[in-house]
Parts: structure tokens; sequence; C-alpha cells
């Protein structure tokens, strides 16, 4: 009989792929560092800061199309060696859930808040008209607890949504507290509104509960705390357009999570909405039980370069495989 042990499969075994995004600098674009060493371990239902946890995702692909080219020597032209052609990777899927970072990433150009409109009528506008005023957050405020004062918070309720960003103030350049969210080029194509930053900030929240002075919010806000100076305002709803300017830059972190084999992730230092392949779908139908079906966000993204520190070389994109335990490394 067989001394040998048996040994562990060496196949990871999954049901789903989760899908992981965090904010990339975008003046140095500078991404989010997913370090393996540190991390690669980590509880899906609490992924280390600044990783925003995006839900399942389906039909997720990925596709590697840089060229290998010979260098050709001789008579024959036998190849004597190679090198690689333009670096060129895209990842596609499809979002199950439905947020406003989702929205975005599936949009890829600026997405928009739609703010509360001002009582008495507004101009109509398909991203939203003339918005009530902003309410002052005051120092003390953290990225979870918004101080506004008495009086001021009776303007907004437990289940609201916020949006908290400072005034527009004319700059040119990328706006939006802690995440870009939009790359102005002059003031007056978005008319020189103070409220142009709230309506396209990332750093939206739903108030859990309020004192006599704060509204306290159900999850931080992305971008942290609130830039002096900030207000609040109240959110409807939000929107994304096809067209425009401006290209979402995101690193992600997608991570096929273990059954009884090992754990799969793949990091993107730097991903850039594109162009779907093929006929470029945006949403889809899912049949749950007729007539009920879910309605997916697809998502596709093009993969841009990060120096990687440790050696000097452009990378698209870091494989990484957590054995099971027991499994055998080769």
């Amino acid at each position: 009989m067989s001394t040998v042990p048996l040994r562990t499969a060496m196949v990871p075994i999954t049901r789903r792929m989760r899908a992981f995004f965090a904010p990339v600098e975008r003046e140095t674009e500078t991404p989010t560092i997913f370090d393996p060493g540190q991390s690669g371990g980590f509880a899906l239902d609490s992924p280390p800061a600044p990783w925003v946890d995006l839900g399942w995702i389906e039909n997720f692909g990925r596709g590697y199309e840089t060229a290998t080219t010979a260098v050709r020597s001789g008579a024959k032209a036998l190849p004597v060696a190679q090198f690689r052609g333009a670096l060129e990777a895209r990842v596609e899927f499809d979002f199950c859930e439905w947020g406003k970072l989702q929205m975005a990433l599936a949009g890829g150009s600026e997405h928009m808040n739609v703010l509360a409109p001002a009582n008495g009528g507004t101009s109509p506008a398909p991203s939203g008209g003339t918005p009530a005023p902003g309410v002052a957050v005051l120092p003390g405020s953290t990225a979870s607890e918004l101080v506004i004062g008495q009086g001021a918070v009776d303007s907004f309720a437990a289940g609201n949504l916020v949006a908290v960003d400072e005034d527009y103030r004319q700059q040119k350049g990328y706006v939006g507290w802690g995440i870009a969210a939009a790359y102005v080029r002059d003031p007056v194509l978005v008319r020189r509104d103070a409220n142009y930053v709230r309506r396209v900030t990332f750093n939206v929240a739903r108030v859990a509960q309020k004192t006599a002075t704060s509204l306290l919010l159900a999850q931080p806000l992305l971008g942290g705390v609130p830039a002096q100076g900030a207000s609040v305002q109240r959110v409807i709803g939000f929107v994304d357009r096809e067209g425009g300017s401006f290209f979402q830059e995101w690193s992600a972190l997608f991570v096929a999570e273990e059954e009884s084999g090992g754990r799969a992730c793949f990091y993107y230092p730097r991903l850039s909405a594109s162009q779907a392949a093929g006929k470029g779908v945006r949403e889809q139908l899912a049949a749950i039980a007729k007539p009920l079906a879910t309605v997916s966000l697809r998502a596709s993204f093009t993969a841009l370069p990060y120096v990687d520190a440790n050696d000097g070389q452009p990378v698209l994109c870091y494989r990484s495989y957590f054995p099971a335990a027991s499994a055998a490394t080769y």
C-alpha cells in the first residue's frame, strides 16, 4: 500500500467573483496598492481600507492582447530572441448590484448626484436643475458624523442620501475631495455653479440617524473627513450619461473566493473605463421567473501601466494564487 500522502488539488474552486475598487490619485497617477503578502487572505466582507466592496460580479473575462514579436537573424531569418510589443489588456464583467460607484464605473465618465431641488421650482435639466442650498459642515465633523448645528438638522431625515463636498471655487483641473470625480477645463462650462463639486462628488452616504446637532452616517465618506468649508446637500438619486470627456480611473481587485481550493486574485493597479467589446451592451436582463428579471450593469476597462518598484518593469495586472492548506506547490 502506498505511503505517499494524498495531496490537495491545486485548482481554485469558487462560486462567484467579487469586485473591489479603490481610488487612483489622478494628479500623480498613483494607484491604491494591493500587497498580497499583507492582505492576500483578507475577509471579503471586510476589505482593507480604502478598498470598497462592490459586490459579486458575473461574466468576468480578462483579455491580454500584447503582441510578442521575434527578432530574426541569418540567411533563413531564424528567431533568436523575443520582445513584447505595445502593452494592451482589458477586463469586462457585469455588476450584479447597482450603486453610485457601480454606475460610475459602468458609465465611464462623470457621474452625477441628483441634488434635491430648490423650493418654488427650478430650471429643468437632465442631470438635475437648481438645487436647494447646501448646509455648512461645521468643525468637529468626521467621515461618519456631520456636525451642522441645531435647526439645520431639521432639513434632513434618517434614510436620506447626502452629498458632502466643498463649494466649486472657479478652479480648473480635477475636483472632488479625496477622490477625483470630474475634470473642469473652464469654469464657464460648469456655469460657475457653486454646487458643481457636490453634483459629481463620490462623498455620498445615507443618514442613519440624527442627534440635536449632527447627522450620523450609515457608512464613512469615501473621501474621509470633509474638507474645510464643505457643505452637505440632500441627494434624490444618481444619473450618468453616454458621452463626456472625463474618464473614470480606479484600482481594481477581483477575488475568486475559495470553496475547497485556493484563492485567486487579479489586481489591476489602474483601470480606465473603455468601450465594451463587440456591440457594447451596457445593461442586460437576466430572467428570474417571468415576468421578473434582474438588470445588470456591463462594465469594460482598459488596463493602464504601473511601474513595479521592485524591478522597474511596466505591469498591467498582477495575478496572485494562495494555495489551500496541504496543496502541492507544483
